[in-house]
């Protein structure tokens, strides 16, 4: 998903779009790292929390920015408490609104209406979900889909996490 989020993103630069990543999660994928190469990375803001310091991403950063097109990464995180905004979809929110278009990824299971078919399927409650209409108000929604087995080919450009990084992942 961020693979491909970020080759629209250079995309749209190599047409001449002003655009802007406003928050990135590289999970340690060095082809995906190296898509961010040539594009702005706008810096995340630092936040306390119980003694421990977190970044998350910094929409009055971007605002100030204002690019045409900010590439979010982590649609359906929860910020860190002390944020502005609770979820992450409410900072795309807040850009969408000041008029910036914005490229992001999910997982299908943080779709809110899937929850409990997923837990179903899974065994695992999905915590962070999306409200579907939410979803219902984009422009345009890509499903990027993966082969069975051997993730080949994403998995040997880097694509996908790490088998323990995933696993981490689907505790969510």
């Amino acid at each position: 998903k961020t693979y491909q989020m970020l080759e629209e993103a250079r995309e749209l630069k190599a047409h001449g779009v002003d655009v802007a990543i406003g928050y990135f999660e590289p999970h340690g994928r060095p082809d995906t790292i190296a898509k961010t190469e040539g594009l702005e990375l706008i810096p995340r803001k630092r936040i306390e929390y119980r003694g421990s310091s977190f970044e998350e991403m910094d929409v009055e950063a971007i605002l100030a920015r204002n690019p045409q097109v900010c590439a979010v990464d982590e649609f359906p995180h929860t910020n860190v408490p002390g944020s502005d905004r609770i979820k992450r979809w409410e900072d795309v929110e807040t850009l969408l609104t000041a008029g910036i278009d914005v490229l992001t990824t999910m997982n299908i299971q943080h779709l809110e209406s899937l929850n409990d078919q997923i837990w179903h399927i899974t065994g695992v409650r999905v915590r962070e979900t999306i409200p579907d209409w939410v979803v219902h108000q984009a422009d345009e929604v890509l499903m990027i889909d993966l082969a069975a087995g051997p993730a080949a080919p994403s998995g040997a450009r880097g694509g996908i996490r790490a088998r323990e990084s995933g696993a981490r992942h689907a505790e969510l």
